[in-house]
């Protein structure tokens, strides 16, 4: 009896999973479409680098704003009406997008886009992280994480095909935005199939003063992961945002340049995928050293490299880029009891996206003052002052793997 009990469990955590990891593919994958149109949306719009990374900002912000509502609220309206209302917004947003005719409505719509988007990361990660709480957290993390970066090379790969092609940025725009508004219905009818994510039972009245604060076990421990994912965080979105334009002034042809997203998501997909396994062998600690140590020597050599030996590191260091955050978002339940999951994911998450709102404006304000190499350096440096927040996990999660 216990054995077919298991059974059902495990089939069940694996529908979940498959179910996460679409949305994470569909959400990710329109998010980093944005990197791709943000150098046709600035000739289109005449827009300085200091506006584009407002563009790329306006969408943080929106995600930074309403990730930790979005983890209180599912406590009390289950999290699939908000990942299903998230959904449709955010493909209705870039639907919009495409029809605006200024700066100030790119912004607004960009911003309602995110806003839609912040409900995804959370409370995905929380159902995965109860669903997989007696064992594998970080594995499974790592294959919802791997799935949204294989949605970010497919909708953004095509997307920047068919630019290069010619095709006007409002087609994959409409074309992706329609796709997420039906992946919206799709979400609804998988969800009540497996039973998941309604509305939550009303909490035992005794349990209320219990249930108070954030459930964070290891206050020290998720304050340094918090730490590591703003500084990792706030790298890749600079880098991202302007990797093109890096590239463009290096002299790599405008076609090469447009395809610099799709080749960083390549390794980025192998980067999440494995990482997360294997923080389950050496630990998460070496894990993480090895990762940002690596992020950082890459984007110094895309500097330094002459054009094409540049842009073919570029999925070599999309590996390291990425594969931080499936270490760091498997830990989190560590440190967090099982009934606070969302919130503090919310949490974890608007911790991140804080630095990456930050970073692409502060990033395109000093590139616009000292010149793109210079800035992309700096960061660069900057991703090395995560290595001292790791020496805070030692206590919580020593040097070698533990089961998860």
């Amino acid at each position: 009896m216990d054995t077919i009990h298991d059974q059902t469990g495990r089939r069940r955590s694996r529908r979940l999973l498959g179910i996460c990891s679409t949305t994470h593919a569909a959400h990710d994958g329109l998010s980093d479409m944005l990197y791709v149109l943000l150098p046709v949306l600035a000739e289109q719009f005449g827009l300085s680098l200091t506006q584009v990374g407002l563009v790329r900002g306006a969408h943080r912000t929106a995600m930074a704003l309403f990730q930790i509502p979005a983890g209180l609220l599912s406590e009390r309206l289950g999290e699939r009406i908000l990942l299903v209302g998230g959904t449709a917004l955010a493909g209705a947003a870039f639907i919009l997008a495409a029809l605006s005719s200024g700066f100030p409505a790119l912004l607004l719509m960009f911003f309602l886009a995110g806003l839609g988007q912040s409900v995804q990361h959370p409370l995905c990660s929380s159902i995965l992280s109860a669903a997989y709480r007696d064992g594998r957290r970080r594995g499974a993390l790592g294959t919802y994480n791997f799935a949204g970066d294989l949605g970010k090379f497919v909708i953004a790969g095509s997307s920047s095909l068919l630019l290069a092609v010619g095709v006007a940025w409002q087609a994959p725009a409409i074309g992706f935005g329609l796709i997420l508004v039906l992946c919206a219905v799709l979400l609804m009818v998988a969800l009540i199939r497996v039973n998941a994510g309604g509305r939550p039972a009303a909490p035992d009245p005794s349990e209320i003063q219990k249930a108070k604060g954030w459930g964070i076990t290891n206050r020290s421990g998720f304050a340094s992961l918090c730490a590591i994912a703003a500084i990792d965080n706030g790298t890749r979105s600079g880098f991202l945002t302007f990797v093109t334009f890096l590239l463009l002034a290096k002299g790599v042809p405008e076609g090469w340049a447009l395809q610099a997203i799709p080749a960083l998501l390549i390794g980025g997909m192998a980067g999440k995928l494995a990482c997360g396994y294997l923080a389950e062998r050496i630990g998460v600690i070496r894990t993480v050293v090895i990762t940002e140590v690596a992020t950082a020597v890459g984007i110094l050599l895309v500097l330094v490299l002459p054009n094409i030996a540049a842009f073919a590191i570029l999925p070599l260091l999309g590996v390291a880029l990425n594969g931080t955050s499936s270490v760091l978002y498997g830990t989190i339940g560590d440190l967090v009891e099982s009934d606070r999951q969302s919130r503090a994911f919310g949490l974890f998450y608007t911790v991140g996206s804080v630095c990456g709102i930050a970073a692409p404006l502060a990033y395109g304000m000093l590139g616009d003052w000292i010149g793109i190499e210079i800035t992309v350096a700096i960061a660069a440096c900057l991703v090395l002052l995560t290595l001292p927040f790791t020496l805070a996990l030692r206590p919580v999660v020593g040097w070698r793997a533990t089961a998860t």
